[in-house]
């Protein structure tokens, strides 16, 4: 679906002034004399080269090296729009950096690499360790950019995060788990079905699987219908996620299916398929910007059912955005070696716990809402939420601590 033109035109034109692109360097020190200058330059930088190359951790004293992020892009799977290449991915890249900078004050640098060979990105951003504190691959198509990341983690020193895979899946498991808690159902319980098992799919269920999901509850649909043991010939990452069944379309798997999670195209669910689903059943549409059925059409034929999109004209929106920003500020402000599984378990427990709180009058003010709490139409926090910089960082930084993957005291980096 392409936008009316008056919303096109009003997307390029935010783009384009009164200057181009969403970012640009700000200075943090005085250079109003010439003894700032002398500082910042020769001869007064000379002082922390000398103490860097004697000592490498003061880096993180006296450079922007501890809240610096590169986000990097090979242009191979940008949003929904495909494989239009590096140069065409940097106004997400420059988004990106925007987010991260407005929801967790962490300076982002967009690097669009010209390549899409999985062994020169690996090679090109490793080199990069000594200028950032972290990296955020985006919009790399799977599978490749599973060895990519797995590459950067084991060779890099610094966070490694592919936002495509694991930010999805952090949100789309704190939605999960309330969810299934307003249904009366428990992740070990329940059938679950996936379509859609690339980047963001796999690495949900993953993520789900190490939280206690039954390997024999999953269904796992792409393409060739449901993966199934019978099949020869899936790539890896399709090859771990088969089931022994029968089954083998979407609308096989769904009988009785407790769980819908869709990471794929537009319609793929017909009411017939959501009428044959369990009682209380959980729909996540999360294909954008059409999801696998709308939410209109999904409650005209079950009235106990939670659902939620990628979109944010419909309630419980998934979004990275509750996310990546606050994950990364955490590792960053703990100097976290890598990012663990706990410490994405973590910022899940954490997100889910905040959408059961109270919600302060600012974030109704935010969002123009008179009421809003925990239920079938908020089991996600919203990402205007204040709360969440204030929650999240410190849970995964305690994570990293009790994982042995901080390498500081968590010392929160100023946000206001």
């Amino acid at each position: 679906m392409n936008p009316a033109p008056d919303a096109r035109q009003a997307a390029l034109d935010y783009h384009a002034q009164p200057l181009p692109g969403k970012t640009a360097t700000a200075l943090t020190k005085p250079t109003a004399s010439a003894q700032d200058l002398a500082l910042a330059y020769s001869p007064g930088v000379a002082e922390p080269v000398r103490a860097i190359a004697a000592n490498p951790d003061d880096a993180f004293r006296y450079t922007n090296k501890g809240n610096l992020v590169a986000v990097i892009s090979d242009g191979s799977a940008i949003l929904g729009l495909g494989n239009l290449g590096a140069l065409a991915s940097k106004p997400v890249m420059e988004g990106k950096a925007l987010l991260f900078k407005k929801f967790a004050n962490i300076d982002a640098v967009d690097l669009e690499l010209s390549t899409q060979i999985p062994a020169e990105l690996i090679d090109t951003i490793a080199r990069l360790e000594p200028s950032f504190g972290g990296i955020n691959l985006e919009d790399i198509s799977a599978p490749r950019c599973f060895e990519v990341e797995q590459a950067l983690s084991a060779r890099m020193d610094i966070p490694v995060f592919h936002d495509d895979q694991h930010g999805t899946a952090i949100i789309i498991a704190a939605g999960l788990k309330n969810a299934l808690l307003l249904q009366g159902k428990t992740l070990g319980e329940i059938k679950l079905v996936l379509v859609g098992a690339g980047a963001a799919g796999t690495a949900t269920l993953n993520l789900l699987l190490s939280m206690g999901l039954n390997r024999q509850n999953l269904r796992v649909v792409d393409k060739v219908g449901v993966l199934h043991s019978g099949l020869t010939d899936l790539p890896p990452h399709h090859a771990a996620l088969t089931a022994d069944t029968t089954e083998r379309s979407l609308e096989d798997a769904l009988v009785d299916a407790d769980v819908f999670i869709g990471l794929s195209a537009p319609n793929l669910v017909t009411e017939a398929m959501l009428a044959r689903m369990a009682p209380k059943p959980v729909v996540f549409a999360l294909a954008n910007p059409d999801p696998e059925i709308r939410p209109e059409r999904a409650h005209q034929v079950r009235d106990d059912l939670i659902m939620a999109t990628g979109r944010s004209d419909y309630p419980n929106q998934v979004n990275n955005v509750l996310a990546f920003p606050f994950i990364f500020r955490g590792a960053l402000d703990c100097r976290a070696a890598r990012i663990t599984n706990g410490m994405k378990i973590a910022c899940v427990e954490a997100l889910a716990a905040l959408a059961q709180e109270p919600v302060p009058p600012t974030v109704l003010a935010a969002y123009g809402a008179t009421d809003m709490r925990f239920g079938r139409d908020y089991i996600l926090p919203k990402p205007f939420d204040p709360r969440l910089i204030e929650r999240i960082p410190p849970a995964v930084a305690a994570a990293a601590a009790a994982e042995g993957v901080a390498r500081a005291p968590y010392r929160p980096y100023p946000v206001g």
